[in-house]
């Protein structure tokens, strides 16, 4: 048996050796604190000495960015998120050719930086390198695919960064962690020396905090001719892609909304229900329609375009890397691991179809927008999720992400994410998009818009009003927004007044039904306030209807409101004798609700 003293000598032992073992974990997670996890491989590549005067110095100098590990970097390997793929290629003879153009252009490459595993994901995780830490939310996923781009820009460790946006790889990432992101024209940006994912939905995108930045960076890659900057003449806010969204579509729609009035005036915005517009100008989807028995459609066109991109992706992507697939036989994320393998049958019919729905809804959005029209929808319609969170695996998430994600997708439409503060601890934004080709036209309306988004995006956060009186504030903006712009389309196209006359009156109607749908789903979902915001609108736009009343009556009861409740509930009965069959119960509920909560009855 041992001595007492060797017993303690064992002990001091162990225990010293445990100090060393968690020295050694602190120091390295000191490291990937310091630079959040966003760099796989650090190295610098310099720009050329600056030019002799008079000629003007290089645009970009001064300027350090980062590349997410799919852009080709001469001397070193192209991780593309995946060790498997790292150890089975060789290091790149060349550099992307849009490194090197940003590289001639004056500013530092300083590394590669992590993207989701094979740019699959939009997550933005990866088990494989580690997940970047979201600086802005650090127990939420950054978003991807070009995670540690998006994380290297916000946490100031770069002034710009590049990542490759297939079905939101930039966008995602830029909204989930507060900076600006830009997806070009398809085709715009040379994709020379990058992996693909997909080859007809890949874009070069890029990173920025600063909207002059943001530009610049545009303006040496895009290689567009200069022009007179313009202002847009119709900022269209997309209604039904706002009804995905699932928090902070009030105070989204609001800033927008009181930023288009102070820089260009409330007649520039107008209002548009895409789903219903594609269903008129993209023939081909209709061919998608999945009926249910009784004949009703399942599907929206825009949720139906999101599922022709993730064919279309899932598509190329097997036809890039299927047979390496085959015959390396990888370790994978099993979420990814279990789309890339599951069976496509897909013929060539169904494969024309699809691109001959590309072409027309490029066409159908270039012709709403023209060459000075922006189209407003949210980036994404949740805020970040937790990181390992199942959510990411949800259908509902997936459908309604990639239904706003695909319309620049497949148009092949520009689009840019502007951060607007954020919601509770969430960050938010919006986006904006323009027509296929009318890149520097939204750089400009970017750089025009910026600072008015953030002032209004601050004054609501921190304006004093309850969540209950900015709901009601931004449904009577936005309806009475709705009711000028019908008005102002009569007035401007007078010269037919009969068959206006009867177009307006046939959207209001439209109108009207769809708010007393949606604020009957809210009543159902016992979502009361904003029940009460539709039927408000509802009552703004048609205000001699006893039904709207009656049930926005309901809801304030709901609420406690009972003021509100009893009058609304006399309005509906003086509009129609025929409310006095399904109120009695309500007024009689009111009616003994006011006396408990008069305060004279408060010793009776």
């Amino acid at each position: 048996m041992a001595s007492a003293p060797a017993n303690l000598w064992v002990l001091l032992g162990l225990g010293l050796a445990g100090i060393l073992i968690m020295t050694k974990k602190l120091k390295k997670n000191k490291v990937v604190k310091q630079d959040f996890g966003a760099f796989v491989l650090r190295f610098q590549l310099l720009p050329p000495p600056q030019p002799s005067p008079p000629k003007a110095p290089h645009p970009l100098t001064g300027l350090t960015f980062a590349v997410s590990d799919v852009f080709d970097i001469d001397g070193f390997v192209t991780g593309f998120g995946n060790l498997d793929w790292e150890r089975t290629h060789e290091a790149a003879s060349q550099t992307s050719s849009v490194v090197s153009a940003l590289v001639e252009g004056g500013a530092t490459c300083v590394g590669k930086t992590v993207v989701a595993e094979m740019a699959y994901s939009i997550s933005g995780e990866n088990k494989n390198y580690g997940t970047p830490t979201n600086p802005t939310a650090p127990a939420l996923i950054p978003g991807g695919s070009s995670s540690g781009s998006a994380v290297a820009v916000a946490a100031d460790l770069v002034h710009f960064s590049l990542g490759t946006d297939t079905d939101g790889g930039v966008r995602v990432p830029a909204g989930y962690c507060g900076v600006i992101g830009f997806r070009p024209s398809y085709g715009a940006v040379s994709h020379v020396g990058i992996v693909p994912v997909s080859s007809s939905c890949d874009t070069v995108g890029w990173f920025a905090k600063d909207p002059i930045i943001l530009r610049r960076v545009g303006h040496l890659l895009l290689q567009v001719p200069f022009a007179v900057q313009r202002n847009p003449r119709s900022i269209i806010i997309a209604d039904d892609c706002f009804q995905l969204v699932k928090n902070s579509v009030d105070r989204v729609a609001l800033v927008v909304i009181k930023s288009t009035e102070k820089l260009f005036g409330r007649q520039v915005l107008k209002h548009e229900n895409l789903g219903d517009y594609l269903d008129l100008k993209v023939p081909s989807l209709k061919s998608l329609h999945s009926k249910k028995s009784n004949g009703e459609v399942k599907s929206s066109s825009i949720r139906l375009l999101a599922n022709v991109m993730e064919l279309v992706k899932r598509h190329e992507f097997k036809c890039n890397h299927g047979e390496w697939i085959s015959s390396v036989k990888p370790t994978l994320d099993p979420i990814i691991a279990a789309q890339i393998r599951e069976r496509l049958q897909i013929s060539d019919m169904e494969i024309e179809n699809f691109r001959i729905i590309r072409n027309e809804i490029r066409v159908a959005l270039n012709s709403l927008l023209k060459d000075d029209g922006i189209l407003v929808i949210p980036t994404i319609p949740d805020p970040p999720l937790k990181l390992g969170g199942k959510e990411i695996l949800s259908e509902d998430y997936l459908s309604r992400a990639f239904s706003l994600l695909s319309l620049a997708s497949m148009s092949g439409c520009c689009q840019v994410t502007v951060p607007l503060g954020f919601h509770g601890q969430n960050p938010v934004s919006v986006s904006l998009v323009a027509r296929h080709g009318g890149d520097r036209f939204l750089l400009d309306t970017v750089h025009t818009m910026y600072a008015s988004l953030q002032e209004q995006a601050d004054i609501i956060e921190k304006s004093k009003l309850s969540a209950k009186v900015v709901s009601q504030e931004t449904s009577a903006d936005i309806a009475k927004e709705k009711v000028d712009y019908l008005i102002f389309k009569f007035l401007l196209e007078g010269d037919k007044p009969t068959s206006l006359f009867h177009l307006a009156a046939a959207a209001v109607m439209l109108h009207l039904h769809r708010l007393r749908l949606t604020g009957n789903q809210a009543f159902k979902d016992k979502q009361w306030q904003k029940a009460i915001g539709f039927y408000t609108e509802a009552i703004r736009l048609s205000g001699t209807n006893a039904t709207y009343y009656s049930n926005r009556a309901a809801a304030y009861l709901e609420l406690g409101s009972f003021l509100q409740a009893e009058a609304d509930s006399s309005t509906a009965i003086n509009l129609d004798r025929k409310c006095l069959v399904r109120i009695p119960l309500l007024r009689r509920d009111t009616g003994a609700l006011l006396k408990m909560a008069d305060p004279s009855n408060n010793d009776k």
